[in-house]
């Protein structure tokens, strides 16, 4: 027998009936606001192309890491889910067949967040009124196939009913950026930015290193074989794609890092780095003076920083070997930021006009480091719940560790950091409920008046995010 899917209004709201009804007003007051997505890794080719989406498989399994490292965990071979392999094992072709077999372990994603973006997806658009599982998987496989062979499923018209104003996708300076360059040229209305990510030619330990280099100075026609020229070259990207729409970068380093050396090393330290045979401390170092180097780099040309540090990436070395980078083996580790970003801090902390939005796989950090940290440096914001803490639990943790400390205008609302395309809306979704939780819970302690609730809640709804990412 079936079960229905059915969401509950109140979902995520306070369960004691005073803080619900707050919760509810507030959450009625910011539901229909626009979705700004400053941060994300959806494909810009869906925009430029406008063609429809291949089938269920392709559009909310293979490109969502959620889903399949959570499969892989329960001895699922990521060949059957058709991830494409890049040592030629065989995998899975037939998306029916690949559905189905997601649709069996549909179970394990009991009391995920990925459960509650997935179910909200299937039934706010797909119109799904019944469970999935193994007994409903023809029936989900073939309304939602039919679904995207309809004009109203183009990733443009899906845009614009998930009412979304910006979106940013990220890019690495070696990108040519055509996607971009043709919704521009399209004359549509969809605002779809782009967004920098220097990280192929900032780290040493990054496949290709020195190749990618080579690549960066026939870009630019800086001459990266020193360390002038390198930032010449750096700075060049980064106009070409500020001239393109952007208007952040973004780091992912394993560590939060930073370093202030003097021209000369720094200089040496290139040397060292450049033609791919570094220490590991020398790439550290590295990753770190350039973290500065980049803040610097935003302080002359205005994109907001973004730091994402703490992810032991590709961790499973032999699923990188066959498949390559994302797929759902990248762990969250311990990350010190007082003392890793007091190099960066003392160059550039100060300055009110920089903006570099912090974020972390280190929920420790939050109350002990993070927060003091945003509460003092004008230069610093606070990301939302990132990754592995963007849900209900990690929200909730992340206001009641930073609120104290830093406010609520030293965080930069929420960011959803996806390339499942159709759960944004229910990302979104939840961060709202969330926050109007909050701030319901506050009101009901007689700690906010009920009118500051209001306005906090539209301002980390919407407002936040688009003035901390200059939208």
């Amino acid at each position: 027998m079936t079960r229905p899917l059915q969401l509950h209004p109140d979902r995520l709201f306070p369960a004691d009936s005073y803080s619900r009804d707050i919760a509810r007003k507030l959450y009625q007051s910011v539901v229909d606001l626009p979705i700004i997505s400053p941060h994300g890794h959806t494909d810009p080719s869906w925009f430029a192309d406008n063609q429809p989406f291949g089938n269920p498989a392709d559009l909310l399994i293979k490109p969502d890491h959620y889903v399949f490292r959570m499969l892989y965990s329960l001895g699922v071979p990521l060949e059957s889910l058709g991830i494409p392999s890049r040592d030629g094992t065989a995998v899975e072709i037939n998306p029916r067949a690949i559905w189905k077999l997601f649709a069996e372990h549909y179970y394990a994603f009991r009391g995920t967040p990925s459960r509650m973006w997935l179910d909200t997806v299937f039934h706010d658009v797909f119109d799904l009124d019944v469970a999935l599982d193994g007994r409903t998987a023809d029936l989900y496989y073939e309304r939602i196939d039919s679904c995207l062979k309809t004009p109203e499923f183009l990733p443009r018209a899906l845009f614009e009913r998930f009412n979304i104003e910006v979106i940013a996708t990220t890019e690495s300076p070696l990108d040519d950026l055509r996607h971009h360059q043709k919704i521009l040229d399209s004359g549509w209305g969809g605002r779809v930015i782009t967004a920098y990510r220097p990280d192929p030619v900032l780290d040493p330990d990054y496949e290709g290193f020195a190749d990618n280099l080579r690549q960066l100075a026939e870009l630019t026609g800086e001459d990266t074989g020193n360390f002038a020229g390198y930032l010449a070259a750096l700075r060049n990207r980064r106009e070409f794609f500020r001239q393109m729409g952007a208007t952040s970068t973004d780091h992912g380093h394993p560590t939060a890092t930073t370093a202030n050396l003097g021209r000369a090393e720094a200089e040496a330290l290139y040397n060292r780095v450049r033609d791919g045979g570094a220490s590991a401390e020398d790439a550290e170092l590295f990753r770190g003076q350039m973290l500065t180097e980049m803040a610097r780099m935003s302080l002359d040309d205005g994109l907001v920083m973004q730091i994402h540090p703490g992810s032991v990436r590709n961790h499973n070395a032999v699923v990188f070997e066959r498949y390559g980078r994302d797929k759902g083996a990248d762990i969250p580790s311990r990350t010190d930021y007082v003392h890793a970003l007091r190099p960066l801090l003392e160059a550039v902390g100060n300055e009110p006009e920089l903006t570099i939005i912090l974020f972390t796989l280190d929920e420790t950090s939050y109350s002990r480091e993070l927060a003091p940290l945003a509460g003092h440096y004008p230069a610093l914001k606070l990301g939302p719940s990132w990754w592995f803490h963007d849900s209900p639990e990690g929200m909730r943790r992340f206001r009641e560790q930073v609120t104290e400390t830093a406010g609520f205008y030293n965080t930069v609302g929420f960011n959803d950091d996806t390339r499942a395309f159709l759960s944004i809306p229910a990302r979104h979704d939840v961060a709202r409920r969330m926050d109007c939780g909050f701030l319901a819970q506050l009101v009901a302690d007689h700690r906010l008046a009920e009118d500051e609730a209001f306005e906090l809640a539209h301002d980390l709804s919407y407002a936040l995010a688009k003035r901390a990412y200059k939208l």
